[in-house]
């Protein structure tokens, strides 16, 4: 360690906390960009298989499930252990798992590129996603560590153009790297990529990241929970299986007994949690979030409004592709303007609207999405066979902006009232919901759309369809997401009730 290390060490290990939150760490913006470099790989690691899904099969061999599966497998690890990856931040350290997750995630995305075969692209894929398990939970945590409550809804705001820009930035990434052939490598750059960007974040992370605080080793192994992690992850694998394979496989009976049979693991779960807390034993998360009104209800609010943003990306990304005939990189650039919307949407609310509005800009946010995701539906029904992007562009841009908008209050309320100790489970709870949500959004709208596509006499019709009535569907679940924010607190702190002029 340096000198300087030992310096910043010492000003900001402990962060001296008061009730008004921690002391401001001095890093912290340059932290927040750390952060997200490591929410960007996630994300775009996330959809940017899917264009390079043909040249992986042609090169690799394999069935079309085990195609499928070099998706699902990510997706399944991630979501299974976020909570678990959470609370080893808490009895660890944030940093410490931050920076083993990114080594990791690094360290898989190199086995990825070099994988010999579809089962061995399958393995590297499942631990591609425990690594993101360990790195991506420990986010939210960090960031409420490092920054004063009045300074967290502009952190949060840029959540917005980051995951905006991941969900767009994939497919061009994908494509433009198969295509590229970069150096010879195909379809395995788009992995090896990864590889230098995870070490510059883990190089960025060790010199701007703050220090863990001290934790006892013997605490540690005693609150680690092993019958607990093993009851969640079977949970999870349990809902998030048949979401994931369900639309695919046509949805056969096995997928809705998997989802049935997760209820009665989850009260299992429920119950052993809840006989830890009695013997004074620390459970995996900690119960009393769930006495928290401000968190429990941005849950709700959360997975309804996950399911419709994940879902929205892929059905227009698909329409715009196999309905349109446009290439990947075309239609990536078409959704721009929703990038840049939710650029602005996220630098008027983190900055000026949601600490002194609060849910106001929340609901506000889901009326300017609703207003674009139905805008977006009348201009492809009413000019199906030309539909250009500079007609879907002004859609495209208020749908966005009215995302961008949402994300700030949206955290910041969910997280305000939770405290030090629950800060990890908080974190895993929020991004397992958000992964839920997004799984139960591709599950329902993917076969909403599909099934026009498929039932439809020629298939730009049947695709024209698909995403018209998708979109109206969708337009009413943010409509129901409108009333359940209600639940929500309208601040996230009392103290941002503006002063009477």
């Amino acid at each position: 360690m340096t000198s300087t290390d030992v310096t910043r060490t010492e000003e900001t290990d402990v962060h001296p906390r008061s009730p008004e939150g921690p002391s401001p760490y001095a890093w912290r913006w340059a932290a927040l960009f750390v952060i997200l470099g490591a929410e960007l790989m996630d994300l775009l690691d996330s959809t940017i298989t899917t264009v390079a899904g043909p040249r992986i099969e042609s090169a690799l061999g394999g069935t079309y499930s085990q195609l499928q599966w070099m998706s699902a497998a990510y997706t399944l690890a991630f979501a299974m252990l976020l909570i678990t990856g959470a609370r080893l931040g808490d009895l660890f350290g944030r940093r410490r798992m931050f920076l083993i997750g990114t080594a990791a995630f690094a360290a898989t995305s190199l086995l990825c590129g070099l994988a010999t075969s579809p089962e061995t692209l399958i393995a590297y894929r499942a631990l591609q996603g425990v690594a993101a398990a360990m790195m991506v939970p420990q986010g939210l945590g960090l960031l409420r560590d490092m920054f004063p409550p009045r300074e967290l809804a502009a952190a949060f705001g840029v959540f917005g153009p980051i995951m905006g820009l991941g969900a767009v930035a994939g497919p061009i990434l994908g494509g433009f790297l198969v295509d590229a052939d970069l150096f010879g490598t195909g379809w395995r750059a788009i992995f090896f990529v990864n590889v230098p960007i995870g070490i510059a974040a883990f190089l960025a992370a060790t010199r701007l990241l703050p220090a863990d605080r001290p934790t006892d080793a013997r605490r540690r192994v005693v609150t680690l929970d092993p019958i607990g992690i093993v009851l969640l992850s079977a949970g999870m694998v349990l809902i998030i299986l048949p979401l994931v394979q369900g639309r695919e496989s046509g949805w056969p009976t096995w997928t809705f007994a998997c989802m049935a049979a997760s209820l009665p693991v989850f009260a299992m779960f429920a119950a052993h949690e809840v006989r830890r807390r009695r013997r004074g034993t620390a459970t995996l998360v900690e119960l009393s979030l769930f006495r928290n009104k401000a968190f429990t209800s941005s849950l709700v609010v959360g997975l309804m409004f996950f399911s419709t943003m994940v879902a929205f990306m892929l059905i227009v990304t698909v329409y715009l592709q196999a309905g349109l005939g446009w290439s990947a990189t075309d239609a990536a650039v078409a959704l721009i303007p929703f990038s840049l919307g939710c650029t602005v949407g996220a630098g008027l609310s983190g900055g000026l609207l949601a600490p002194k509005f609060g849910r106001h800009v929340l609901h506000a946010g889901l009326i300017v999405q609703i207003l674009g995701v139905l805008a977006l539906a009348y201009t492809i029904d009413h000019d199906p066979s030309g539909v250009s992007g500079w007609a879907l562009t002004p859609a495209l841009a208020v749908a966005g902006t009215g995302f961008g908008l949402i994300m700030a209050p949206f955290f910041d309320i969910a997280i305000a009232g939770v405290t030090f100790t629950e800060t990890g489970s908080a974190s895993g709870i929020l991004n397992a919901v958000q992964q839920l949500g997004g799984a139960v959004g591709i599950a329902v709208f993917g076969t909403l759309f599909f099934g026009y596509a498929d039932d439809a006499s020629t298939p730009r019709a049947g695709f024209t369809d698909g995403i018209t009535n998708s979109l109206v569907v969708m337009a009413a679940v943010l409509a129901a997401t409108w009333f359940a924010a209600f639940l929500m607190p309208k601040r996230a702190r009392e103290e941002d009730v503006p002063a009477a002029h």
